[in-house]
């Protein structure tokens, strides 16, 4: 069954098609958006021992000569430094303002080909191939590329909306059972900001998730990315309620740069989600009965709700370093309910220590 979710991003709109088996078709997906001979691919130093091949194969069997970038494996490489390689091998190729890059693997891979689609000859096309679940349903839709810096998470990038979204579920077939959790935090996040009757679904039907039932993992990421299209297609450059979905990130993406990458993504965003419950229940925006469902569906995913070991310090500091922080004032994204979200600012330094510490 095949799922296709339009984001009407004014003046590049683009479609999503989820499709198991997708990803031998890709080369007759992308031949009509190609308007070049040549076809950049990035890829990482995992993603091409067990997809490389196929899509390679399949794009040159539309005639068309892809030429391929591989970049190391995780965030920890997520920098400028790395994508230096990547311009000298597409650049070596001459391409041009036509040839479009296609981003083959989480993420990690997503953000950092968006970001040099985004500048190589001052913007090329772009498409996305995710191969994890983070990326089908959150990465791969919205435009966001970038990179990381010391000082924090995807501080250095721009907005490139994608050409194209190809995900094929059956992929996730090989996905270490870590990242498809990770996946499912992004899933309850979602559900969470924007639909009350979706997380009462996800609570009854996550067995299917885990269990990697394509049929279900197909219709939650058509679901998911949904939700994501409504949001950026309202606000495509974050400047209102694309914020919404940076519930749980705040604290999260904090948590991840302080343990040096050492937490998956949705790992940290899932302590993330658990600590701005606390607050919002510290400030009566949401009743307790709420927050324990949202904690329940957390731990029977298997992320981590507590047992945080870093220092409180350390992570406030770095919170402070967020993209988000407005005139030194940190904006979190707080429930109301399942199904609603507001933005903050007024948060006391005291509450926000005390939100941490309900993790440790």
């Amino acid at each position: 069954m095949t799922h296709t979710v339009h984001v009407g991003v004014a003046e590049s709109p683009y479609d999503v098609t989820i499709e198991p088996g997708l990803m031998d078709r890709i080369g007759t997906m992308i031949a009509p958006l190609v308007r070049s001979d040549k076809v950049g691919i990035v890829t990482d130093s995992n993603i091409e021992k067990l997809y490389l091949d196929r899509v390679v194969r399949s794009i040159q069997d539309c005639g068309l000569d892809p030429v391929v970038a591989t970049i190391p494996a995780g965030e920890a490489y997520k920098t400028l430094s790395q994508l230096l390689p990547v311009y000298d091998i597409f650049l070596r190729a001459r391409f041009e303002r036509t040839t479009p890059i296609l981003a083959c693997g989480g993420g990690v891979v997503g953000d950092m080909t968006g970001f040099v689609a985004a500048t190589l000859l001052r913007g090329v096309p772009f498409i996305q191939i995710p191969t994890t679940l983070l990326a089908m349903v959150d990465a791969s839709v919205g435009g966001k590329t970038g990179v990381d810096h010391p000082v924090g998470k995807n501080l250095i990038g721009a907005f490139h909306q994608p050409t194209a979204v190809l995900i094929d579920p059956a992929v996730l077939q090989t996905l270490p059972p870590r990242e498809l959790r990770s996946g499912l935090a992004e899933c309850i996040k979602h559900e969470i900001i924007r639909d009350e009757r979706g997380f009462e679904s996800l609570e009854q039907n996550l067995h299917r998730a885990l269990q990697l039932d394509l049929d279900y993992l197909s219709e939650l990421i058509a679901h998911n990315v949904g939700i994501k299209a409504s949001v950026v297609v309202n606000d495509p450059l974050e400047r209102g309620e694309r914020a919404h979905l940076n519930f749980g990130h705040t604290f999260g993406h904090a948590i991840e740069s302080v343990s040096n990458y050492a937490y998956a993504h949705g790992e940290a965003v899932a302590l993330g989600m658990c600590a701005a419950t606390y607050a919002a229940v510290e400030l009566g925006m949401i009743n307790q009965s709420d927050r324990q469902r949202i904690i329940r569906l957390i731990q029977q995913t298997g992320l981590p709700t507590s047992g945080l070991t870093l220092s409180v310090d350390s992570v406030v500091k770095s919170m402070y370093s967020d993209k988000k922080v407005r005139s030194g004032r940190i904006r979190f994204v707080l429930p109301t309910r399942i199904g609603a979200v507001t933005l903050r600012d007024d948060l006391s330094s005291e509450l926000v220590r005390k939100s941490l510490e309900s993790l440790c």
